[in-house]
């Protein structure tokens, strides 16, 4: 059995996805660009500020779901710039600041929708 989990404090999705599924204990969520969902735009100040806001958006919606950074335990992470990376890990160690860090994948890819920097998804488990 799967349930869609959505929030207003995240963006809404931009194609036919959702923000997040729930499957059982596990929650899947959806690749988070840094939009700041009041504004529908990239947040500005770099790929420092867009990671920041995709982290957000991801831990918005975790909430949404009764969880917390705490419960994810594996991201991928899509950078424009493989450059960006040393920058992008200064922000991600902001949100999992202790021990055991998430499992991840980083790639630097072409190009992101709406020619983001920096696009983060997410799973995590429900203790």
């Amino acid at each position: 059995m799967k349930e869609q989990i959505s929030t207003t404090n995240a963006p809404a999705a931009i194609g036919p996805y959702s923000q997040a599924i729930m499957a059982g204990n596990t929650l899947y969520v959806s690749g988070q660009l840094g939009i700041v969902p009041a504004t529908g735009q990239l947040a500005e100040g770099g790929v420092e500020a867009q990671a920041r806001q995709s982290l957000t958006n991801i831990k918005s919606i975790l909430e949404a779901a009764g969880l917390s950074m705490s419960n994810v335990v594996k991201t991928t992470c899509l950078l424009a710039d493989i450059a960006d990376f040393a920058a992008f890990n200064a922000i991600y160690s902001e949100f999992f600041p202790s021990a055991p860090a998430p499992a991840r994948s980083a790639f630097a890819v072409k190009a992101l929708p709406k020619a983001a920097l920096v696009e983060i998804e997410a799973i995590a488990v429900k203790d």
